[in-house]
């Protein structure tokens, strides 16, 4: 890359999804008080697109105003169910009432990714994709909340797609970069097109 790419979060998913796509980066944690940003935007009554990316632009301002040189890529993701933005389940029993508030519903992932340079946002862009949890049973989800909540704790939701989360669901509807909470392919497209990886 022309640039130095500076990945301004603390996702290990995040990270693994550059590196295995050949990325040269580094990360940078901002620190930033993501759930101040949530509950006042929530407060005024933001659509659940317009926290995720608010979220993703603190990310990369922060981070882009003490890195100027660099391109700063800022992501975040929100869980939006019926107009609801989840939060990371605080217990077992938290995840357990995120789940049944789920099961045999659609909700939505919402993944923003916003790019910085010199202090500026360059590019920004919101994936979505439509989730449907199938009607499971009380006992598969004791058990699966059982084998999983140390892995799940710190995803909203309850669930992991990329592990046995999988099994909760009847359809997914978009792009699966995106469910892990970077939509990739939109952002190589940008960089690509703007000179910074090789066409």
């Amino acid at each position: 890359m022309a640039a130095p790419l500076i990945l301004a979060s603390g996702s290990e998913i995040r990270a693994q999804l550059l590196y295995k796509a050949n990325l040269g980066y580094e990360v940078v944690k901002p620190r930033v008080d993501e759930e101040m940003i949530r509950r006042s935007l929530q407060a005024e009554g933001a659509p659940p697109r317009d926290v995720a990316d608010a979220l993703a632009e603190a990310k990369a301002r922060k981070v882009s105003l003490k890195r100027p040189e660099a391109m700063v890529l800022g992501c975040d993701q929100v869980l939006d169910f019926q107009g609801t933005i989840f939060s990371k389940p605080a217990s077992i029993d938290d995840a357990r009432n995120q789940l049944l508030m789920l099961r045999g519903n659609r909700h939505m992932l919402l993944s923003a990714a916003v790019i910085y340079q010199n202090g500026e946002p360059l590019w920004r862009f919101v994936g979505v994709v439509r989730l449907f949890m199938r009607n499971f049973s009380d006992a598969f989800l004791d058990d699966y909340l059982a084998r999983n909540f140390e892995s799940i704790r710190h995803s909203v939701g309850g669930y992991k797609l990329e592990e046995e989360g999988v099994r909760l669901f009847e359809k997914v509807d978009g792009d699966y970069f995106t469910v892990l909470g970077m939509p990739l392919v939109e952002i190589l497209s940008y960089l690509t097109l703007r000179g910074e990886l090789p066409q």
